[in-house]
């Protein structure tokens, strides 16, 4: 069985984490997977060794490529992110002989825990114009609750994480934290309070672990002028595998993500986290920052839920809705006995999470359900 899975890189890094991980994931359950992107550069650092099961092709630009490439269309065709199938490959989707099935198109939809996610998980949208008239896609939404598509997890995450030791981890990364250091990692985009992050993080000894690109080159620049009175060392990291990605998560006692992949894999570490959403202009992202910590915070003490949502819409909003003076917002980060609760909620809404179908799983079963197999001949 063959499964294409179609990824355009608009945000960094994101769609193309998120689509190595589901490609990798599918083939570790025996499916053959293309992976079509448009810009597989970062693939080098991601998943150096490549996945047995998995073939990285360029994007189709022209009936040529297709047809150089491949001979048919997969039996699953899966759009990432809404990225629009290459109009060649759609032509040859709907070529199928009269009376063959044409493949299952689905539209792998971005993560939110808004209430129209469960509305419109698994809806069916015909196709009535285009290369793709007469073919039908459907929309499977990634979420946290049962009446969405699960989240991406891996059937060996957790007894890989149980065996894991995050001490020897940094240890092989020459990472050594001192004595009574609290240890910090930043996956962050440009983010203008970054500034008055480092301060409050400088309120205890701690270690600030920054990931390449936005989060080394903001702190490298920002720590040329910081007066954290010896508190806070930064290191900058290398890039980092997935895999080793997930590693340093699961090592820090603290964590900054951003976009989709980061968090999901936060959730996963069950330790506490600061959530950096993609900023949208028409800041649409703060509505669907709002639904997550709704869900994230539940059960959490009145004020330890206050705090950390504060230092979330903190981080996500722009320095001039701040009032002047008002540091109050990262108060969580110093409180020992906040951070605690959290760490615990993390690790509580983590082991909720496990119960719920993974999205692969959830991915296998609609296509069983939509292309049920032929009975053999007798």
């Amino acid at each position: 069985m063959t499964w294409d899975v179609f990824c355009r890189v608009v945000d960094n890094h994101g769609d193309a984490g998120v689509g190595w991980r589901l490609a990798a994931d599918l083939a570790s359950r025996g499916i053959h997977v293309r992976l079509w992107i448009d810009d597989a550069r970062a693939l080098a650092w991601m998943a150096p060794t490549g996945c047995t099961g998995v073939d990285v092709l360029p994007w189709p630009m022209t009936d040529a490529d297709v047809a150089m490439a491949i001979s048919d269309p997969a039996v699953v065709v899966i759009e990432t992110f809404g990225c629009a199938l290459p109009e060649p490959y759609l032509k040859l989707m709907a070529s199928a002989p009269a009376g063959s099935p044409a493949p299952l198109w689905i539209n792998l939809e971005y993560l939110s825990a808004e209430p129209y996610v469960e509305r419109s998980h698994r809806l069916p949208s015909p196709q009535t114009s285009g290369a793709g008239r007469g073919l039908t896609s459907h929309f499977f939404y990634p979420g946290f609750t049962e009446r969405t598509g699960g989240l991406l997890r891996e059937p060996d995450l957790m007894s890989r994480q149980a065996t894991f030791d995050g001490r020897r981890w940094l240890a092989d990364h020459a990472i050594a934290p001192l004595p009574g250091e609290r240890v910090v990692s930043l996956f962050c985009y440009d983010n203008a309070n970054l500034p008055e992050l480092l301060r409050a993080l400088a309120h205890q000894p701690t270690l600030l672990l920054t990931t390449p690109g936005h989060a080394t080159e903001q702190v490298s620049r920002a720590m040329a002028g910081a007066d954290t009175s010896g508190a806070l060392r930064t290191q900058a990291l290398p890039w980092l595998t997935q895999i080793d990605y997930d590693h340093l998560l699961w090592s820090c006692d603290l964590n900054f993500v951003r976009g989709e992949d980061s968090l999901v894999r936060a959730i996963w570490a069950a330790r506490p986290f600061v959530w950096q959403i993609y900023p949208q202009s028409d800041a649409a992202h703060l509505t669907k920052l709002d639904a997550f910590l709704s869900l994230a915070l539940a059960g959490l003490p009145g004020p330890t839920a206050a705090a950390v949502r504060a230092a979330c819409w903190r981080w996500n909003t722009a320095p001039i809705d701040h009032p002047a003076g008002a540091n109050d917002d990262w108060s969580v980060l110093n409180s020992a006995a906040q951070m605690s609760a959290w760490g615990q909620r993390c690790a509580a809404w983590r082991d909720a999470l496990l119960k719920q179908a993974d999205l692969v799983t959830q991915l296998m079963t609609f296509q069983a359900a939509l292309q049920p197999a032929k009975e053999a001949k007798i």
